[in-house]
């Protein structure tokens, strides 16, 4: 896949645990773990703004383009 997701670098540089963040953004654990891992195939705006708003980032920290091999 080409987007590479960041979301567990940036949960470290926050001290936060994934059921952290799923509680608090009201998604379950395993779909967050779904799109930590790249293995989500889309992700809604509104879930995407709530990580945003919760890890204090911007998209682009958590989301990265990078073309396939």
């Amino acid at each position: 896949m080409s987007i590479i997701i960041n979301l567990d670098l940036i949960l470290e540089k926050r001290g936060m645990k994934s059921n952290e963040l799923a509680e608090r953004i009201g998604i379950t654990t395993a779909n967050l773990s779904i799109l930590k891992t790249g293995k989500a195939r889309a992700v809604r705006f509104s879930t995407l703004e709530a990580i945003c708003r919760e890890l204090n980032c911007q998209p682009g920290d958590i989301l990265e383009y990078k073309e396939q091999d």
